[in-house]
């Protein structure tokens, strides 16, 4: 899967509010997926910082997209566990999400991802997730 394939993918399969977040993927391959978002007036809160839901959303789907990466092939799954840590306010020109599987069975995933601000190249969060293959 090429990252234009991944965008593809994004384009046509993922809600209209996960869109507009205007993510990019920048990487995908076995090892797992880097996707990246700007940082807009429409993602920030008091004070100019990227909010939460905003890098928990990026978090979840870089992860989706570390797993089709795992697979070669885009599965719809379901997230059945999302935790992000924040570490400090997410702050610059795009915020970048490195997603990898950390155990792919044959009905349940565990990921990982770190949210990194740039060009900084500082971590502002990190998550983990569960999903199952419905």
């Amino acid at each position: 899967m090429t990252p234009a394939d991944a965008e593809k993918i994004l384009a046509d399969m993922f809600a209209p509010w996960v869109r507009a977040l205007d993510m990019r993927v920048d990487e995908i391959g076995e090892t797992g997926a880097v996707l990246s978002i700007p940082i807009t007036d429409e993602i920030a809160r008091v004070g100019g910082i990227v909010s939460g839901q905003a890098l928990a959303a990026l978090a979840d789907t870089a992860m989706v997209f570390a797993v089709a990466g795992h697979f070669d092939d885009f599965k719809p799954v379901a997230t059945t566990n999302l935790d992000t840590v924040f570490l400090r306010p997410g702050a610059g020109e795009r915020i970048s999400c490195r997603a990898r599987v950390v155990r792919a069975g044959r009905a349940v995933i565990f990921a990982d991802a770190t949210m990194t601000a740039l060009p900084a190249d500082k971590p502002v969060a990190t998550a983990t997730a569960t999903y199952i293959l419905p």
